[in-house]
């Protein structure tokens, strides 16, 4: 996949490091999972899901004897094991088609309790087609406003060549 950072993105790292405890978090669209396997080295209470069953397949195989940090699973009806406190977004939204975007807003505000957060990363560019999906800033605050709040958006210059320019780290607060 051309979103396919091949490791773990520094911008995660940093927020990491910032954060005073463990976060039970939510990988959806995981792909190769390299951030699960990585959180969870952290000690952090993790799960990462995919809908398609290859790419479970080649996260599994990826992930060695964390393997089970990955279940195949549909991101509007999974339930996670835990309570979250955060939901991490890796080149997810951008992979759905514009159609589905009000579902995703909705089952994240479901899903995160107030001053849960989704915290990571989003294609702000506007795009004709895809995947990935582009959306407008201004587009963005639209569909996540209602139950979200903006804390830090950060353009990150780290970004693999699809998203270079438009990737910004961002985390938003469940009101």
């Amino acid at each position: 996949m051309p979103w396919d950072a091949a490791g773990v993105p520094q911008a995660l790292r940093d927020f990491v490091a910032g954060e005073p405890a463990p976060r039970a978090t939510l990988i959806p669209g995981c792909g190769a999972a390299y951030e699960a396997a990585w959180l969870d080295a952290q000690g952090w209470p993790v799960r990462a899901i995919d809908f398609a069953p290859a790419a479970v397949a080649a996260a599994r195989a990826q992930l060695g004897p964390r393997a089970a940090l990955v279940e195949q699973a549909d991101f509007f009806t999974y339930t996670p094991p835990f309570a979250l406190d955060m939901v991490y977004e890796r080149a997810f939204l951008c992979a759905l088609p514009r159609t589905m975007w009000q579902d995703y807003a909705v089952r994240m505000a479901r899903l995160l309790p107030s001053g849960a957060r989704l915290a990571g990363f989003f294609f702000l560019r506007e795009t004709p087609k895809g995947p990935p999906f582009g959306i407008a800033p201004q587009a963005l605050e639209t569909l996540l406003g209602k139950d979200f709040v903006c804390e830090v958006d950060r353009l990150v210059t780290d970004s693999v060549p699809v998203f270079a320019g438009a990737e910004h780290w961002m985390v938003w607060r469940r009101r």
